[in-house]
């Protein structure tokens, strides 16, 4: 890969698109089809998703274990639910086109399956600027984990003394997994968390721009 080269890692959810009512919508459709329980709040969900320990199965279904038939119904409910009202945060599309026309390589990091990953990005018309779309069923080891932008950061043949490399997120664990690949980390404001102890805070898309060209 050529010298000089700059890097960008995004995770996706909360950071690229606004998925909150989607995932509500089939976590409450399992609630009620195999529980029998009354729905949550989407305010409830989104805070259990982006809490660093828990236990999804007992905030969500009120099971000390995540019972496949669980996962099953959600993931097949949800792959037709995903695309029903996710959208792309204000200013996104703009950044994204603006930093590929710069010829910064992009890619995207999600501890969200693969599938659901791919299907909400071409909805939206951005799946193609992407070299890599990787999420947690590709890797071992999701966010906090490393692994997933170290996958990434292979790809390019990254080299730390010759290029740049971001990670892009609104979660700790997007932090988290930028320190550990030995890479910066800006955290969004924008999106399902908003507060963080990253040294470089966003409130809005035209800001990475000025950081990253």
């Amino acid at each position: 890969m050529k010298k000089n080269m700059k890097i960008v890692i995004f995770d996706m959810d909360g950071t690229l698109l606004d998925s909150k009512k989607d995932i509500t919508i089939s976590v409450n459709h399992v609630r009620e089809a195999h529980h029998n329980l009354a729905p949550l709040s989407e305010e409830f969900i989104v805070e259990a998703i982006n809490m660093e320990v828990r236990n999804l199965s007992q905030l969500f279904y009120e099971t000390e274990i995540y019972h496949p038939a669980d996962r099953e119904l959600f993931e097949s409910h949800y792959e037709l639910q995903c695309v029903k009202n996710v959208y792309l945060y204000e200013g996104v599309e703009e950044m994204l086109r603006n930093l590929v026309a710069s010829h910064i390589k992009i890619s995207v990091a999600t501890n969200a399956p693969t599938q659901f990953a791919l299907r909400m990005l071409e909805h939206l018309r951005v799946k193609n600027l992407f070299d890599m779309i990787i999420g947690a069923d590709l890797v071992n080891h999701s966010k906090p984990s490393p692994e997933m932008l170290n996958n990434i950061l292979n790809y390019y043949s990254f080299d730390e003394k010759n290029h740049k490399a971001w990670m892009v997120g609104d979660n700790s664990k997007d932090i988290l997994s930028a320190a550990s690949a030995g890479i910066e980390s800006i955290f969004v404001t924008w999106g399902f968390s908003p507060q963080s102890s990253a040294k470089i805070v966003v409130k809005k898309p035209q800001e990475v721009l000025d950081i990253v060209l």
